[in-house]
């Protein structure tokens, strides 16, 4: 039998987030829309819909469509003098998470090393330790913004490794990869024949970053054919129901890799998800939808930037520049101002106030990394956003910072 951790945040989320009279301010996608507010946000009204209910419900193209691997491959366009990236070198998966899992199965297996930037996603580092590579975490500081430090990766490297992986904007930090250190990343593996996996799941939402610094392009952009990004519709394109991602890869022979691997899978998407993902990444839709997830990560990250300010004496972080995550410390100052119990934090507050976060130390920490730290969702609807903090803000005073009883 394979051997593979639980998946915390996951267990978390499918725990708690249907208690009943929940308010849930753990929620990493962007706030969703529908299918007709994406109709609304069409520039071109005279567009067809996006759905042709009229076509049989075959398996349809097994890659996915040419019309929405085009347009994925269009994204990585973005900013960029590289050469335009072949519809043929994009798959379309179930998610990132299948995406991300396929990635995987296909490249590493016993006797491979992989390095792992950390915290991350745990599926990033779980699955290929389950698959018997050895998996080597490439910690990131908050000296240095939480941003992977280069030089770093020589004590990491071994003859045997494999992959590096990288995570970019960072689940659960937040934080920014720049195009300098990812232009080193791949200098460094490509003097070494180490394929790079990018997992840009929150890519491009790089909506906080500094005046002077410019928003990164994709891993896919720096002329290195072993590079592999993925992603998905759910967090940056608030599309999460169509449970609809992608493999995008430089190498034409990865793809082809992948793809025999997933014929044991799933085969193809469904080609209803196929079709709204291909309406929602269309020119006259994606650039009004991109607008209006980066206007509401820029007014509720200022909304919980003000509450960390607020409660300052038992809250601290980094903040964040980009994606939709943030991690918040909480400290006890009837304990002294020692970092809470997270895992205790979340259920308390969840159980007096109905508001969900997610605990850092069991979900993203491995032994005591992260003590105290939440995970917060800042994307969602801003009044879900503005109600959930007042609460915390309630509970923060009578429980962290008054007479109550914790």
């Amino acid at each position: 039998m394979v051997k593979i951790e639980p998946f915390e945040v996951e267990q978390w989320m499918d725990r708690l987030e249907t208690t009943p009279g929940v308010l849930n301010i753990a929620e990493t996608c962007a706030a969703s829309v529908s299918v007709d507010d994406l109709v609304r946000m069409c520039e071109d009204k005279d567009a067809p819909g996006p759905l042709s209910l009229s076509k049989k419900l075959t398996y349809g193209a097994i890659r996915g469509s040419e019309n929405l691997r085009q347009r994925v491959a269009a994204l990585y366009d973005r900013a960029s003098d590289a050469e335009p990236l072949p519809a043929e070198n994009v798959i379309i998966t179930q998610g990132a998470i299948t995406a991300n899992f396929l990635t995987f199965y296909t490249l590493v297996g016993p006797g491979d090393h992989v390095i792992c930037v950390y915290p991350t996603y745990q599926q990033l580092y779980s699955v290929p330790e389950s698959l018997g590579a050895e998996v080597s975490l490439w910690k990131l500081k908050k000296e240095n913004g939480y941003i992977p430090d280069v030089a770093e990766l020589e004590g990491l490297v071994k003859d045997n490794t494999k992959l590096i992986v990288i995570n970019n904007p960072n689940n659960p930090m937040g934080s920014t990869i720049p195009t300098t250190t990812l232009a080193q990343i791949v200098s460094f593996a490509q003097q070494r024949s180490i394929t790079i996996l990018s997992d840009e799941v929150y890519s491009p939402l790089y909506h906080s970053l500094p005046a002077n610094q410019p928003a990164p392009p994709s891993i896919l952009t720096f002329g290195y054919a072993q590079t592999i990004a993925t992603g998905s519709m759910s967090k940056a394109f608030a599309l999460a129901g169509i449970r609809t991602g992608w493999i995008a890869t430089r190498d034409p022979r990865i793809a082809d890799a992948v793809a025999a691997a997933r014929d044991y899978t799933t085969i193809s998407v469904s080609q209803l998800d196929d079709q709204v993902a291909g309406y929602a990444l269309s020119p006259a839709v994606v650039q009004p939808l991109l607008a209006r997830n980066m206007a509401l990560a820029r007014a509720n990250l200022a909304l919980l930037s003000a509450f960390v300010e607020k409660y300052a004496a038992v809250c601290a972080w980094t903040k964040p520049t980009a994606g939709t995550t943030a991690l918040v410390q909480f400290r006890d100052l009837k304990e002294g101002g020692a970092p809470v119990d997270d895992a205790r934090l979340v259920m308390d507050v969840l159980e007096k106030t109905k508001v969900l976060v997610m605990p850092a130390s069991p979900c993203f920490g491995l032994g005591k990394d992260f003590k105290g730290f939440v995970r917060m969702g800042y994307v969602c609807e801003t009044e879900v956003l503005v109600e959930g903090l007042e609460r915390l803000g309630r509970y923060i005073e009578e429980y962290l910072m008054g007479e109550g009883r914790n």
